[in-house]
């Protein structure tokens, strides 16, 4: 880690995590939390139940939960796109822009 401009030791939380070995499975948490908050925020809205959402999910209530456990990261592309439709939200996935970093 290298010093910081403000003087302060250390690095990004970012770099910590990274070195740690977690940095995907924080940024992957952080994600589904987004996903899950978002979709809970709509169904309060609407004053939807589980049970309901799962209706115009065409799925289980089981997954429903499973979407909304903010902690679960195994979920589809398929499915992420379907809670967008149903929310009305657009989904966008991008890479940032940036040099590529060709990795020996």
């Amino acid at each position: 880690m290298v010093a910081e401009e403000n003087g302060c030791r250390g690095g990004s939380l970012a770099e910590f995590l990274e070195e740690d070995g977690t940095l995907e499975a924080c940024e992957a948490v952080a994600v589904k939390r987004v996903i899950a908050w978002q979709l809970r925020d709509y169904m309060e809205a609407c004053c939807l139940t589980k049970t309901e959402m799962a209706r115009r999910l065409g799925t289980s209530r089981s997954l429903v939960d499973r979407i909304l456990d903010e902690n679960n990261t195994s979920i589809t592309l398929g499915t992420i796109l379907k809670v967008g439709r149903v929310i009305h939200k657009p989904v966008r996935f991008s890479f940032s822009d940036g040099e590529p970093h060709c990795a020996v």
